[in-house]
């Protein structure tokens, strides 16, 4: 695939050339609304265990630095910043 160019890789990524007549199955949206619940409250009560358990101003730079670090990676490796999506050609990628 390497050597292929954008129109016939995508001949050949299409479902009906690549040997399934089925689209993918995405799975029960019940489940994953049950699952997000369950992991929003645990890591609720996490959060509050460890802000409860923090003691000097050290452990707060720390927690400071780790809240920084994840929003710069989410932001950084978001779907919405600036050339998100494109090749080095300039071509859109959908």
């Amino acid at each position: 695939m390497a050597n292929m160019d954008v129109t016939q890789r995508e001949g050949y990524e299409r479902t009906t050339l690549s040997g399934s007549q089925q689209q993918i199955r995405r799975g029960s949206e019940r489940g994953a609304a049950i699952y997000s619940v369950i992991a929003i409250v645990i890591g609720g009560l996490l959060c509050y265990a460890a802000l409860q358990a923090m003691e000097g101003w050290a452990q707060w730079l720390v927690f400071g630095v780790l809240i920084l670090f994840t929003g710069a990676l989410a932001f950084a490796i978001g779907p919405n910043r600036a050339g998100a999506g494109r090749s080095e050609t300039g071509i859109d990628a959908s």
